[in-house]
């Protein structure tokens, strides 16, 4: 028997506003614009708090994946809201395709709308699999470009940020300069320019030398690497703003871009014919959009690296770090699988040693891939300092924070042993990080 569902017809683009879930702040506010570009009355929830979860709770079964709840409560409580024309309103959510839970929140939410009331919202899926082709956002070349320019542009913007704000004379400089170009990024998706590679080329270097420029001091801080599941990674309502919490405690903190995990997932396309078969074409297609995305990944590497900025490594080298290691195959492919392991291996060899593996409870895939391996990746190296938090309704705030408070005791411990072997060098700059205080270039 046939579902039956309110469609996202062609007609509702001009009559119906989307709200958008906001697992990404950075990138998806340039997503947004993106989707502005092609006609789209779109809008990025900012709604969190306890009854967000609330409602997710009510409307969802208790054994569900936590960002799932967050998800559809943060829908239902805009709905609640009062702020929207329920005849005239739609929500999208994304869909990867493959074998995690994450595919099936699309049937959850509906499931949720019809027993909160809302039977009559349509839902859009977001996805690059060809799943719910009824109920799918079309995906043209020029909209693809643009969603992986709003990626490239955030994980910038975002790096930058992080790498800039611990050290500013000035503060709130770092966040202020990230919101201004946010601003223009999004103006200039919004009116179909800057997402075309000469564009990108020429627009990043300006965006570093204007972070470069800000007044630093570069005195040591404690390092901190965040991984885990895709959702409760970047989304502060996921992670009870984790980023904020380990700013306040003066650590830098490494956030590897959301661009990663777009790479595994072409990169498992075509690794998935290669292990068990399948169609070429796929296989081509996703070596191809690989092959563009590394074009751009070398530009960003490249500015980074030339103002001074600590760059990720390049994807075609991270793939190699779980096998050279020895710690899981290629093969485990679900959730975030070799990724999650592959980045906590890069950020430990990269400085960041500290380590806070972000998972929902339950999380099967986290739990294998990121709470499993750390064993494994302290033998490898002893430096590695990793704390798993689990992240669901029932977790408490205060405990959650505590475990990384004792986390951060054991960094500033080690602190003074990794910058020079007493607590005075770990105060003092070097000669290096005194040339970083200077400004890199004048703003442009």
């Amino acid at each position: 028997m046939e579902q039956k569902y309110p469609r996202f017809t062609p007609e509702m683009k001009k009559t119906h506003k989307i709200l958008i879930p906001n697992m990404a702040p950075v990138q998806f506010r340039i997503l947004a614009a993106s989707m502005e570009n092609h006609g789209y009355q779109v809008e990025l929830l900012g709604n969190c708090g306890e009854r967000v979860a609330e409602l997710g709770l009510k409307y969802v079964h208790n054994d569900t994946c936590y960002p799932a709840l967050l998800v559809i409560g943060q829908f239902l409580d805009a709905l609640d809201s009062g702020k929207y024309d329920l005849d005239h309103t739609a929500l999208i959510i994304t869909q990867t395709g493959g074998g995690c839970r994450a595919s099936n929140y699309i049937f959850l939410l509906r499931k949720a709308l019809e027993k909160a009331g809302y039977g009559n919202i349509p839902v859009l899926s977001l996805n690059f699999s060809g799943l719910e082709k009824d109920s799918s956002m079309p995906m043209d070349v020029k909209f693809m470009r643009q969603a992986l320019s709003a990626i490239y542009y955030g994980d910038l913007l975002m790096t930058l940020r992080a790498q800039t704000e611990p050290y500013e004379l000035e503060k709130g400089a770092a966040e202020q300069l990230q919101n201004k170009w946010l601003d223009i990024l999004c103006d200039r998706v919004r009116h179909g320019s800057g997402y075309s590679g000469r564009e990108m080329r020429s627009t990043m270097p300006k965006i570093t030398s204007e972070f470069a420029a800000i007044p630093v001091k570069r005195i040591p801080k404690v390092k901190v690497g965040v991984v885990g599941e895709i959702y409760v990674k970047y989304s502060p309502l996921g992670n009870n703003d984790l980023e904020k919490f380990l700013a306040a405690q003066g650590c830098e903190v490494n956030l590897p871009g959301l661009m990663g995990f777009v790479q595994y997932c072409a990169y498992n396309m075509a690794e998935t014919v290669r292990l068990y078969g399948g169609s070429v074409i796929e296989k081509t297609a996703a070596e191809a959009a690989l092959s563009v995305i590394a074009g751009m990944e070398k530009v960003i590497i490249k500015t980074l690296k030339d103002y001074g900025y600590h760059a990720p490594l390049p994807f075609k080298e991270l793939i190699r770090l779980p096998e050279q290691s020895h710690t899981i195959g290629m093969g485990c492919k679900m959730g975030e699988g070799w990724l999650l392991t592959a980045e906590m291996l890069e950020l430990v060899r990269s400085g960041y040693e500290n380590i806070v593996c972000a998972q929902p409870f339950g999380c099967l895939p986290n739990h294998i891939c990121g709470k499993g391996m750390v064993n494994k990746i302290r033998e490898l190296y002893p430096e590695a300092n990793i704390t798993p938090i689990d992240y669901d309704p029932s977790a408490t705030r205060v405990n959650q924070e505590n475990r990384i408070k004792l986390m951060l005791a054991v960094a500033r411990e080690r602190l003074p042993k990794f910058t020079g072997g007493s607590p005075k060098a770990a105060k003092e700059d070097t000669a290096a990080e005194r040339q970083l205080q200077k400004p890199l270039c004048a703003n442009v």
